[in-house]
């Protein structure tokens, strides 16, 4: 059975228990993915990650938070995540739940994958490509 980012963000949620910031939930997210290539040695889920302004954006998931400062629950089937799968995201969360919204985007403009997948852009400039899933295996496997 495969897991989407829709089924992360629901478990993310899930297990948050509250409302988080749409954009909060996306860097979550994010790290879930990076963590688990890292620990797991497999993608969480197969939806692309784009390097955008405010930091790493899942558009999928995006696309469905649109106009949204807060999320509170998600329709996914966080059930679908493995044991395994769970505790990653579990760590993710707490190491990285605590943080802000801001302070986890300003993480990201620090590393490798999303500077990488930004380069030649101005700052401000809007941006669509992917962070690859081999630079975030590398960046984070090294940390």
């Amino acid at each position: 059975m495969t897991v989407t980012v829709h089924d992360v963000a629901a478990y993310i949620l899930q297990r948050h228990g509250g409302a988080m910031t749409s954009m909060k939930l996306e860097k979550l997210v994010y790290y879930s993915q990076a963590w688990s290539l890292v620990w797991d040695e497999e993608p969480l889920f197969g939806e692309p990650i784009e390097a955008w302004v405010n930091g790493p954006v899942v558009p999928e998931l995006y696309a469905r938070h649109r106009g949204m400062f807060k999320v509170s629950q998600w329709d996914g089937r966080p059930e679908k995540l493995t044991t395994d799968q769970r505790s990653t995201v579990n760590a993710v969360l707490d190491f990285y739940g605590k943080r802000s919204s801001m302070e986890l985007s300003q993480m990201t403009h620090l590393e490798d994958p999303w500077i990488l997948a930004r380069k030649g852009l101005s700052p401000s400039e809007r941006g669509s490509r992917e962070i690859s899933l081999a630079s975030m295996a590398e960046y984070y496997g090294g940390l």
